[in-house]
């Protein structure tokens, strides 16, 4: 509690002095960022360099602030980087195991101060989108991927027909930034929330003919 006190101080004075001296916006954010940081403390898995924000998310937080689109140019900028992060399956194979994508698919586990050093983290896929039929429980932020390689023409992923969309696929769910700038959608193989075979079996169950998304 005593850092935080610490940190209210100036803005405590602030106020008995009658707003005299209001301060600056970028005095308030210096502020904003040190109550932050005298907030939380590495524990497990959970460390203190997640509130360190990198290009990508500081530019689409202030645009965000502002309440304005992201401008066109610098949104592209922000894609062709984080394009450039992508690592692609080392041994080649984009789809593994749509079961054991679901599972992944399912579970929200991982990332917190308790879970086990090493442990496997979840995608968390469902609490954005509606994904298999059979689950009833889902969230709306994103869209529903129900039939997701049917409506584009997947029937078989192996073939040249359907290299660029099983890449985009992979590509989307390691980095989604690369192709929308302020994507809502963690870059769950940029920041390290699931593995290359976590990804893989994630791409199977989006793209698998004989996953129960494509029934």
């Amino acid at each position: 509690m005593k850092p935080i006190i610490k940190y209210l101080a100036p803005a405590f004075a602030v106020v008995l002095a009658g707003c005299a001296v209001m301060p600056s916006g970028v005095e308030l954010d210096k502020l904003a960022a040190d109550i932050t940081k005298a907030s939380f403390r590495d524990q497990g898995q959970a460390k203190v360099d997640r509130l360190v924000q990198d290009d990508t998310n500081r530019e689409c937080s202030a645009a965000d602030v502002a309440g304005k689109p992201i401008d066109e140019k610098v949104a592209k900028t922000i894609e062709a980087a984080n394009l450039k992060t992508i690592k692609w399956p080392s041994d080649g194979k984009f789809l593994g195991d749509w079961k054991e994508g679901e599972k992944i698919a399912q579970s929200g586990r991982g990332m917190t101060w308790s879970d086990a050093a090493g442990s496997e983290n979840g995608g968390n896929c469902y609490n954005c989108h509606q994904i298999d039929k059979k689950e009833i429980s889902f969230g709306t932020i994103g869209p529903s991927l129900y039939n997701y390689g049917k409506l584009r023409g997947v029937t078989d992923p192996a073939s040249p027909a359907s290299k660029a969309m099983v890449e985009y696929t992979w590509g989307k769910i390691w980095n989604s930034k690369a192709y929308n700038a302020c994507s809502n959608m963690p870059r769950a193989g940029h920041a390290g929330i699931l593995n290359e075979q976590q990804v893989r079996h994630i791409v199977a169950l989006l793209l698998d003919p004989k996953s129960p998304v494509n029934q």
